[in-house]
């Protein structure tokens, strides 16, 4: 026998947590609404034959919102076996509203409390045996953050599904169940009698698809309406609000008889926290701190040492295995560069060069003088050619040298890395040299470069998983509503954001939980300025390239992105396409709490998986184009193939050369900077992956941050793009968000750029008015009044005086 169960409750209340504990399932678990706009289903565990349908977290079941609309029509379309509702034992009162509405559908309801621990703990006490008694169903305590309890509520909604069905045991003042009975009695008579309240009820309150559904005559719509109006004129208020303050009427008796509070009217340790965290002036300081800390850890400190190991090591060349003659081997290839690399004729042409300003002399200058092979290796590897198009070549010097140099293998305990052991397994085999070339440097090369950075990401992954299951972006969802609407955006817009750090494309699919198209439609074309984690790696490799691995570069990235939002709300609301007030905002916020470690481990997997198998494949495939792209080109007229072909006659390089002037005037005038920017419309992790290719291309610490932002703000890859289709499902509205971001992304870059150079000294004068000009435009947008607004305002004037 089949059955199937819903899991239906309050966002917030732990539904998604109590369904990955009776099902194993891997989805994610958050405290936003919306996190599960579609319905999800999985098998309940130990038990053969039923299913679980968990739908989105809802407050009601009037059908104002998708998740709302959704859940709906599941449960009087589909009518499940029996309804397990989820239900915040610290927000009883709020979460009983929606139970109300369950009992009246003539399916078998199970009350499971969640929280009970934090209910106890508070020295609160709930009377689950009367509360079982008052609402006509089985109600039990759990907690499914620890696993307590859930079980057995499963099994009491089997047992109920098997029983007989749910009898609302609430009535209603005299006037409203008296229209309720003319209504029952005229209408929906011929309905199954569990289902006939419900749909009086609907009906009562004017419920548009519920009358749709019947379709009633005109006759009885009628008759049905003088009933309506009877008691509205009786009660003095309208239907829908006259049935919204009946169910309270009784949710407030059903607490005074259920419910007691040990420190009614005192601060929660939830509202102590919120009072700081919240507060009108400390909100964001605290936020901008918080984030600080996460990528300074994510990717200067914990998550840098996991990805240095990660790219010199596991796809490098090899590592020391627990360090293991790591220090003996510094010691002897910094005394044997002493003596055959720094030599006096080196480090005076590397001089020369750091007081000409060539970039990154300066660096590899440091790095000799601090006797540090390691730094110096890294910072000639990123600037030699530089170096030797200013006319300071040193690499024959370090060529010559590295052929006798020491070999990590020789000292301590050395592993292989993997470009090491497919290098002599292919040569084991006497593969060819085109293999060789493909294997190792497109798939290797490319995709290993991407994959060096997951380490970062995974921790990133950790803080925010923590974050969010703790309640504190919850928190500020909240703050920046307050924030948003004063710029034209709803705190529902954040939510897209927050969860579009992991990946773009279910940023953009959350959009759904808002309301206004305008604000829905504005939300998807923002959403992506936000640094998704596949962004993580552009970030990791402009700060270790170029800056370091300086602390402030990622958080920037993360408020930059931010500040685009926010700017870009501003200028859209003052369009005609976009202007109008925001969406209103409600939101419960949940009580503090620690989030168990699988929930955490669970959040980060399914993010870091899903870049892995990008990695596995999209990112594969650009990796193996990209390489053929290297090594065919055109010499001396005909087309060839060759393995050390240079990369201005190659495919990639003459694609590269054609459209770079596109990205001087922000300062990346270059075929390999031009060739990654492109490919990071397949896939942003390709940005790096190009580089893994091709090798990186020194730029000034200007020109590679102008080369961050606009990656950070243009156009997401193909996969966000195909989201944003869906969702705006109009293919003129997808160009015009694409083309808006790019132009957006082009123009911040050039302001960045043009204005930078001008303060160190190397300003363009054309540039510098173009970025004027732009920065112009941008402040007339910003602080232009809204002029629909003043325009309502007349018209509403105008209907008053009528």
């Amino acid at each position: 026998m089949n059955i199937r169960i819903a899991l239906a409750g309050n966002p917030n209340s732990g539904k998604t947590t109590l369904f990955n504990a009776l099902t194993g399932s891997n989805q994610f678990v958050g405290n936003w609404p919306g996190v599960t706009v579609e319905k999800k289903e999985g098998k309940l565990k130990k038990h053969n034959g039923v299913t679980i349908t968990d739908l989105p977290g809802i407050y009601s079941l009037s059908p104002y919102t998708l998740e709302e609309v959704v859940a709906r029509n599941y449960l009087i379309g589909e009518r499940p076996d029996a309804i397990l509702n989820i239900v915040d034992g610290t927000n009883l009162e709020r979460n009983l509203y929606l139970t109300t509405q369950l009992t009246e559908l003539g399916i078998p309801v199970v009350i499971a409390i969640n929280m009970m621990d934090v209910v106890r703990k508070n020295g609160d006490k709930i009377n689950t045996a009367e509360l079982s008694r008052e609402l006509g169903c089985k109600v039990i305590e759990i907690s499914a953050l620890k696993g307590t309890g859930v079980m057995e509520a499963a099994e009491a909604a089997i047992k109920a599904a098997e029983g007989t069905k749910t009898v609302p045991m609430h009535t209603f003042s005299g006037p409203v169940e008296h229209a309720l009975a003319h209504i029952e009695e005229v209408a929906v008579h011929q309905m199954p009698e569990e289902q006939q309240r419900w749909y009086a009820i609907k009906i009562f309150e004017r419920d548009e698809k519920a009358m749709a559904q019947l379709k009633l005559s005109a006759d009885v719509q009628a008759h049905i309406e003088e009933d309506i109006k009877a008691a509205e004129k009786e009660l003095d208020d309208d239907a829908e609000s006259i049935i919204t303050n009946e169910r309270y009427v009784y949710i407030a008796s059903l607490m005074k008889g259920c419910y007691k509070k040990k420190n009614a009217g005192k601060l929660t340790v939830s509202d102590k926290i919120d009072r700081v965290v919240t507060n009108r002036w400390l909100a964001l300081p605290i936020f901008a701190l918080v984030m600080c800390l996460v990528y300074y850890v994510s990717v200067t400190t914990v998550g840098s040492w996991a990805t240095d190991w990660t790219n010199d090591g596991l796809f490098g060349d090899g590592w020391h295995l627990f360090g293991i003659g790591s220090s003996a081997y510094d010691d002897a290839i910094n005394e044997y560069a002493e003596e055959n690399i720094w030599t006096p004729e080196v480090v005076a042409e590397v001089s020369k060069a750091a007081d000409e300003g060539v970039i990154g002399a300066q660096d590899v200058l440091d790095a000799i003088n601090d006797q540090d092979f390691g730094a110096f290796d890294e910072a000639y590897g990123s600037y030699g050619d530089s170096l030797a198009a200013a006319g300071y070549d040193i690499s024959e010097v370090y060529d010559t040298a590295m052929e006798s140099a020491p070999d990590t293998s020789d000292y301590g305990v050395w592993v292989p890395g993997i470009p090491v052991l497919v290098e002599d397994g292919l040569n084991a085999i006497h593969s060819p040299d085109w293999l060789n070339g493909l294997i190792l440097d497109g798939i290797v090369g490319g995709v290993g470069a991407v994959l060096g950075f997951v380490p970062q990401m995974l921790v990133l992954f950790i803080f925010l998983a923590f974050l969010e299951s703790c309640g504190y972006m919850a928190r500020i969802a909240f703050v920046m509503d307050r924030i948003f609407r004063k710029f034209g955006l709803s705190g529902k817009s954040f939510i897209p954001m927050l969860i579009g750090t992991g990946c773009g494309v279910p940023g953009i699919m959350a959009s759904r939980t808002i309301e206004n198209d305008r604000d829905r439609k504005m939300t998807v074309m923002t959403t992506t300025f936000i640094p998704c984690g596949a962004k993580l790696p552009i970030i990791a490799m402009i700060a270790t390239a170029l800056f370091h691995g300086a602390w402030w570069v990622a958080p920037s990235a993360y408020f930059l992105g931010a500040a685009a939002i926010v700017v870009s709300g501003i200028m859209l609301k003052k369009t005609k396409m976009f202007a109008g007030d925001p969406a209103p905002f409600v939101m419960e916020l949940p009580a503090y709490h620690w989030p168990t470690v699988g929930n955490i481990l669970r959040s980060m997997w399914e993010r870091g998986w899903s870049f892995i198998k990008k990695a596995g494949t999209i990112i594969l495939l650009s990796s193996i184009v990209m390489w053929l792209g290297s090594v065919f080109g055109v010499v001396d007229g005909k087309f060839v193939f060759d393995l050390e072909m240079e990369l201005d006659y190659s495919l990639v390089g003459r694609l590269g050369n054609a459209i770079k002037f596109i990205f001087a005037p922000l300062g990346f005038d270059n075929a390999r900077a031009a060739i990654a920017t492109v490919m990071g419309l397949v896939a942003k992790e390709e940005v790096v992956g190009v580089f893994g290719v091709l090798d990186f291309v020194s730029m000034t610490k200007l020109a590679g941050y102008c080369f961050l932002i606009f990656n950070l703000l243009c156009a997401p890859c193909f996969a966000a793009i195909g989201a944003m289709k869906r969702e705006m499902n109009n293919a003129k509205w997808t160009w015009f968000a694409i083309g808006y971001q790019c132009c957006f992304a082009y123009a911040i870059s050039l302001i960045v750029y043009q204005l930078g150079s001008l303060f160190t000294g190397h300003g363009n004068v054309l540039g510098v008015i173009v970025a004027v000009l732009l920065i112009g435009f941008i402040c007339y947008m910003l602080f232009r009044p809204y002029k629909e607004a003043e325009h309502l305002s007349t018209k509403a004037k105008a209907l008053a005086q009528k």
